[in-house]
């Protein structure tokens, strides 16, 4: 029987987030997507953060609590030099997510002498990057990852003794084995009486099935000790894989991100004619000088062209940065995909019209196009980002970065501009003259009032009446800095022709900050 050896950093995003600020290990930090703790140091929790909590609570019980937003970009590039400290000890190593790293226990095994010692000299290999893991063996992959967030080795054969007595949520708690839904399913077990995997594991699989579904049937099968994944479930159809050869070489991040959304949309087009998707991944490179890098990624759902590119991404720059171990000395000649498991392509979601998404992905390739003409900074998407004023709500990032806004949408906006938004954001805000009837400018007054009531607004050549107005809405944003301080104050105006706008008055002046639609 095939062992699984499983190795996993404890609390990865939060360690990487104080890499990335040069914290050291003593210090708290929280981890927030969604305005809550996703995932915290062992300071934080000792200071009473938890998993789930608001963004506000978690600072309410730890005040010097450093709170970043999730960033799978910055915990894969950081995560690379432990992967590559493990697989020059242990070759074959294969990325669940960043933190957590699975290899066959066979081969390190009789290399080291025992499975024991085979952990422990992975613990000291991981230890010469300054991180701290444990490690699991089992018979199967989910259990072997369960063992090592409890630095367990399980017996052979002893896989579903092991899990009986623990609580049903560790079923859930692992994101790369477990569907997006499966806490639901724990959840409802738990309703119903069920709360060790034990217990679940005494219902028949003709019950699970018929009551719960299919993700249901899989976690029976873990709760069991069952095989989840045979080793040879599907052949690989010949000739999946895809490779381009760089000339000149790349040696900057940004060129290597391009050339690998085009290979993965290669990729995923070569799927597509052969109907099956990728479910572990082989990203493969061979430098100037001959050096060869590889890592192989695995997913719990089929990988879309997207996540694809994700990966290679994020893979192309822990190389290039020198983040990993073995640092290339020179730029990246060719760079190859190959599928390494497959599934049948049904395992997608079909756009209505065929294909995976079929309608973006004409619209990605088409911008991609664009990119490689203009640049890798030409062409940029929005994503909805915190502010109070228009502008301050679009985050504009390069098309294939990771959607991260500047500031937390969900964080409290006191000040905020009044719904509806505008349809249209101009990029520089041009300005506009408004006066009263008689032809004075209106301004803003210090009680923050018009100092008249607005009649007519003038913007280049045009000149309109005004039909009606809301605010002005002061706003007084960062008064305690006087470097940073601003004050001014936002109206909306009706035009005739039905025409609306946003504007803002600083300094005795007015400009467009929005058009409504």
């Amino acid at each position: 029987m095939s062992r699984v050896l499983a190795l996993w950093c404890p609390d990865w995003p939060a360690v990487a987030a104080a890499a990335a600020a040069a914290l050291p290990p003593t210090y708290p930090v929280a981890v927030t997507s969604g305005n809550r703790v996703i995932a915290c140091s062992a300071p934080a929790r000792a200071d009473g953060v938890r998993r789930g909590l608001r963004r506000r609570e978690s600072q309410a019980r730890c005040p010097r609590l450093h709170v970043v937003t999730a960033d799978p970009g910055r915990d894969a590039r950081l995560f690379e030099p432990v992967a590559s400290a493990v697989d020059a000890v242990a070759p074959g190593v294969e990325v669940l997510r960043s933190g957590l790293v699975v290899l066959s226990a066979r081969g390190v095994a009789r290399y080291f002498g025992s499975e024991e010692a085979a952990a422990e000299r992975l613990v000291d290999q991981v230890s010469t990057v300054g991180v701290e893991c444990q490690v699991g063996i089992a018979d199967q992959l989910s259990t072997a990852v369960i063992a090592a967030r409890r630095a367990a080795l399980v017996p052979s054969g002893e896989g579903a003794n092991f899990l009986a007595p623990l609580p049903m949520r560790e079923l859930a708690d692992e994101p790369s084995l477990a569907a997006p839904h499966r806490g639901e399913l724990v959840d409802l077990l738990h309703r119903l009486g069920l709360r060790t995997i034990g217990a679940f594991a005494t219902l028949s699989a003709g019950d699970v099935a018929s009551r719960f579904g299919t993700d249901a049937v899989l976690a029976h099968r873990v709760a069991r000790g069952e095989p989840e994944r045979p080793p040879s479930a599907r052949s690989l159809p010949p000739d999946l894989e895809v490779e381009e050869h760089c000339d000149p070489v790349i040696d900057r991040v940004d060129a290597a991100a391009f050339a690998g959304r085009a290979l993965a949309e290669k990729l995923h087009h070569t799927l597509s004619d052969s109907a099956v998707a990728c479910t572990r991944l082989s990203i493969s490179a061979i430098t100037g000088n001959g050096e060869q890098l590889s890592r192989i990624w695995r997913c719990a759902e089929p990988l879309t062209p997207e996540a694809t590119a994700d990966r290679v991404r994020w893979q192309l720059d822990g190389w290039l940065t020198g983040r990993s171990e073995k640092r290339p000395t020179a730029g990246i000649a060719v760079l190859r995909l190959e599928p390494v498991e497959v599934v049948a392509a049904c395992a997608l979601q079909l756009g209505l019209w065929g294909g995976v998404g079929d309608q973006d992905e004409r619209a990605r390739r088409a911008l991609v196009r664009v990119q490689g003409l203009l640049g890798g900074e030409a062409v940029q998407v929005g994503v909805l980002s915190g502010g109070r004023g228009p502008a301050e709500r679009i985050t504009l990032l390069p098309l294939g970065d990771e959607l991260i806004p500047r500031n937390d949408p969900s964080e409290p906006w006191p000040g905020t501009l009044p719904e509806p938004a505008p349809a249209a954001v101009p990029t520089a805000n041009p300005e506009v003259w408004m006066a009263d009837e008689r032809g004075t400018a209106v301004t803003v007054t210090e009680r923050g009032v018009f100092s008249a009531s607005p009649a007519r607004l003038r913007w280049g050549r045009q000149e309109w009446t005004v039909c009606g107005w809301a605010g002005p809405w002061p706003v007084d944003e960062w008064w305690w800095d006087p470097a940073a301080t601003r004050t001014a104050a936002r109206a909306q105006v009706l035009l005739e022709e039905s025409r609306a706008l946003l504007v803002i008055c600083t300094e005795g002046r007015w400009s467009v900050e929005g058009i409504y639609e």
